[in-house]
């Protein structure tokens, strides 16, 4: 990726792409095509919260989309649980919403803001979900008060789950890993896929590697750390707090 941090895609332009991809996002199944082992990802880390939160309560889903794997996480779970819908794009949250009512008798609040602006209650959640949204942090601190506030929210015992673009520590690792995904991308729709979305990574997107969010995770506070997959350029892992 060459784009530098201050000249990439501002929060306006991130909103306004999503505000025109509604329909895509709104299938479990193949919502996140362009990321490799998507479905296996969103059953590890719904499973992941299942297995260490108990009882879940209320859920946070950061980035949110169309909803997809709060909904997961609710059919999996098998019962009701109150969940806060957070994402820049409003025809995302509308229909994540519509979704999430139709499986869900909890409460559902949505909130079309940042999260790093949104005002949510410390120690509140049970469970935080972040798909696929992490990536669009940019330099360490705002890493760093990004996780820092995630682990806040969380009540003690409660758990973050991630999966998300990964970068590489090493500049031949990460060179193998982003030949390895676009051989992916062209095997799922060619190399005019492949080239438009290694472009708009490179114009939105900052990941940081795995390790370097694991190792966040610890300084920032939380007690437990799990990496639960990792497949080229995307990772599922998370937190217990």
């Amino acid at each position: 990726m060459q784009t530098p941090l201050h000249s990439k895609s501002t929060i306006d332009e991130i909103r306004e792409r999503f505000d025109n991809d509604v329909e895509r996002f709104s299938n479990l199944e193949t919502g996140q095509s362009a990321t490799i082992d998507a479905p296996l990802a969103m059953e590890l880390i719904t499973q992941a919260a299942i297995a260490s939160t108990s009882p879940i309560r209320k859920v946070l889903d950061i980035g949110c989309g169309a909803g997809n794997n709060t909904i997961r996480l609710r059919q999996s779970y098998g019962q009701n649980f109150d969940s806060v819908l957070l994402d820049l794009s409003q025809p995302m949250l509308q229909r994540a919403s519509e979704r999430m009512t139709q499986v869900n008798t909890g409460a559902v609040t949505v909130i079309a803001e940042d999260f790093r602006t949104a005002q949510l209650e410390p120690g509140t959640f049970d469970v935080i979900l972040a798909a696929a949204v992490l990536h669009h942090l940019r330099d360490d601190q705002d890493w760093k008060t990004a996780f820092q506030k995630l682990h806040n929210l969380l009540r003690p015992g409660g758990s973050l789950w991630i999966t998300d673009l990964v970068s590489h520590e090493t500049s031949g690792v990460h060179q193998m890993m982003w030949a390895r995904y676009g051989q992916y991308l062209t095997g799922l729709n060619g190399a005019e896929y492949r080239d438009k979305v290694f472009a708009y990574i490179d114009r939105e997107d900052s990941p940081r590697p795995v390790t370097f969010q694991l190792q966040l995770l610890h300084e920032v506070g939380f007690r437990n750390v799990e990496l639960l997959h990792k497949n080229s350029c995307f990772a599922a892992f998370g937190a217990i707090k």
